[in-house]
């Protein structure tokens, strides 16, 4: 698996998945009927730096990006965003993208990375406290999970 930086042009190529996930509205705090334009706007925003996760034959199987999550003195910690093709899960993808993730974040100075708020139910819980990140406090009932009515959000945190 090879992962780089996204272009411009790899948009169209992660905007199905992304959509896929967003409008399931089990995992990100996202407006599930958020249209293509405002979805580009959010993810592939100028000040975040975005990679891409390409299969063996060339095909964007993930997506993730690092930015800033605070201003100013507090612009050392970092916030990222990880999607992987559903059809694609369980086969390592959120993990390495996770990995260079956390190492290119490491590489451009942040101190740590956070995450601002992590369904409780989401799978990827596992996969944070496993790469080191501890859950610092949950805001109890805040999502309308559509199977599991309404669970916490999580703020998850890793110093690097």
């Amino acid at each position: 698996m090879l992962i780089r930086e996204a272009a411009a042009g790899d948009w169209p190529r992660i905007w199905p998945f992304w959509h896929r996930i967003v409008a399931a509205g089990e995992t990100y705090t996202w407006d599930p009927d958020t249209d293509e334009e405002a979805a580009r706007a959010l993810w592939m925003a100028p000040a975040k730096r975005v990679y891409v996760a390409e299969d063996d034959s060339g095909g964007i199987v993930g997506s993730a990006f690092v930015t800033p999550n605070y201003g100013g003195p507090a612009a050392r910690i970092a916030n990222a965003g990880f999607m992987v093709d559903p059809d694609r899960a369980g086969r390592g993808v959120g993990r390495a993208l996770a990995e260079h993730i956390l190492a290119s974040a490491e590489a451009e100075g942040y101190r740590g990375m956070v995450f601002n708020a992590v369904v409780e139910t989401n799978p990827a819980v596992r996969l944070w406290m496993s790469l080191g990140f501890t859950i610092v406090g949950t805001i109890p009932e805040a999502y309308d999970h559509p199977r599991f009515g309404a669970v916490g959000l999580h703020v998850m945190y890793r110093a690097l």
